[in-house]
């Protein structure tokens, strides 16, 4: 390719970075208000959830098919089908409407993210990925700081609808630089094996694990959850069987390897379920704007993005072990302090709490990344990378779901103990100008008491997270030679 084209691949690539990392937060600080205007408060959770979950179930399966029919065939595809999600988005009338247009959003969002990166590895060599690897990072620490101020502003000045039409322009824009810069490469003649029966498998028994928790207790809920337990045992017959699997079990085996999906999984479920609910207590509790909200997690996300700079600067010295020690202690510390928080608690407290979170998540995760990137066998880079960013994404999609259903039913029982109107909630979420006086206090304190559980809930699993880190092994990072045979490990 000629240096003109990789230059306007390069700038597609960027905008589909910063539209595919900001799409989480931009959506988190408006969802108050849009459950104010829509309802459905119960389904708050699945506006995030129907994201979260097809976009991670489909990211193994773009990289597959971009083998066989081609990476600007594809790319095009999925950014299609992000853009043609935002638009069903913002044209939503109902809570359910715009769930399954998220769902659709997410299915383009996990074909965008992996695909950048194919593009990227096949445009520059080692020397120059490890140059431009600073200008990706730029835009996903500007995409984060950025994301939930603009949803701010878009809902307070505009309307939440162009939280999703915003979206329209850029990515058209990435599209068209893409898919008239990309020359294809030669493809090989062999076809890789695409595993839909596993991801098949994994979809279902994740949103059957999903609807049984929302719902727990009854006996719907137990049916769901046992047909999740049945798919997930087929899904593990089928993979252990399949050519290329989307769940590579062999890789399980390995301590290390285990050890970092589990602190993904826990670390995912409190970290995406705080950033979920902390706009809507910022916006119901302490009665401040979309932008306020937004300006309440952006000090996370800064955190996470410096802490991680600084992390990769002392991960030689101190060790990927100790790094990750200390960062998820600080994480947790972070999580435990948010449950102290309260309706008369000040903005810049829980700033200052949401900023040990980040701080903790930018220490622990990229050190767990690192060390098994540079422990795996090179066969199993890729696969072993795309798990876990796949255990966090699985995680927040379960946490999201299940703090979401947590603060519905507290919410419902502190109302009903109280004889409130349930639809003061509406009225809390989005307040007619004039009426914040006539919303009773008692609601406020509901709506507090209910989220206060879901910050136990995220306290729990980054405890967990924790406790999993002490399992990590006392490994020298020393990679796989070409040819596979093991490093030398030194294990507990």
């Amino acid at each position: 390719m000629s240096r003109n084209r990789i230059i306007l691949v390069t700038i597609g690539i960027m905008f589909s970075l910063f539209l595919a990392s900001m799409e989480s937060t931009v959506v988190a600080t408006a969802m108050p208000t849009i459950v104010g205007q829509l309802g459905g408060l119960e389904h708050y959770s699945w506006v995030f959830s129907a994201f979260m979950l097809a976009s991670t179930t489909s990211v193994p399966l773009y990289g597959k098919l971009s083998d066989i029919y081609g990476r600007r065939r594809i790319y095009v595809i999925a950014m299609a089908l992000f853009l043609i999600g935002s638009v069903m988005s913002g044209l939503a009338n109902s809570m359910t409407q715009l769930i399954v247009a998220r769902a659709l959003q997410g299915l383009g969002a996990g074909g965008i993210m992996p695909l950048a990166f194919i593009l990227i590895g096949e445009m520059f060599n080692l020397q120059q990925r490890a140059r431009m690897q600073g200008f990706f990072s730029g835009v996903w620490g500007f995409s984060s700081i950025v994301g939930p101020l603009l949803g701010g502003f878009l809902v307070d000045k505009f309307s939440w609808h162009w939280v999703f039409y915003i979206n329209v322009l850029p990515g058209l824009l990435a599209a068209a630089l893409v898919a008239f810069g990309w020359r294809e490469q030669a493809q090989s003649h062999e076809r890789p094996a695409v595993d839909y029966l596993g991801a098949a498998l994994l979809t279902s028994s994740v949103v059957s694990l999903l609807l049984g928790l929302i719902e727990f207790g009854s006996f719907n809920s137990w049916s769901l959850i046992a047909l999740a337990v049945a798919l997930f045992i087929a899904l593990l017959w089928v993979e252990s069987r399949a050519v290329d699997p989307i769940l590579p079990l062999p890789l399980f085996r390995d301590r290390l390897f285990l050890t970092a999906v589990m602190h993904g999984i826990f670390t995912g479920w409190a970290l995406f379920g705080s950033i979920s609910f902390i706009p809507l207590f910022v916006q119901s509790v302490m009665g401040t704007s979309a932008t306020q909200a937004g300006i309440t997690i952006t000090p996370m996300l800064l955190g996470w993005v410096t802490a991680s700079i600084i992390g990769m600067r002392l991960i030689m010295t101190v060790g990927h072990r100790k790094l990750g020690l200390v960062g998820t202690s600080v994480f947790v510390t972070g999580a435990f302090l948010m449950t102290l928080i309260g309706a008369g608690s000040s903005q810049i407290m829980m700033m200052v709490f949401v900023t040990m979170m980040g701080v903790g998540m930018g220490l622990s995760i990229p050190s767990f990344l690192v060390a098994v990137q540079t422990t795996v066998e090179r066969r199993h880079l890729g696969t072993a990378t795309s798990m876990l960013q796949f255990s966090r994404s699985i995680g927040g999609t379960l946490g999201v779901s299940v703090m979401g259903a947590a603060l519905s039913i507290r919410l419902a029982s502190n109302l009903n103990a109280s004889g409130l109107d349930p639809k003061l909630v509406t009225q809390l979420l989005d307040p007619l100008p004039g009426s914040e006086i006539v919303v009773d206090a008692g609601v406020r304190l509901a709506m507090a008491n209910a989220i206060h559980l879901v910050f136990v809930v995220a306290f729990a699993s980054a405890a967990l997270g924790l406790v999993t880190v002490f399992f990590t092994p006392h490994q020298e990072l020393m990679e796989k030679s070409p040819e596979n045979e093991p490093s030398p490990v030194s294990m507990d």
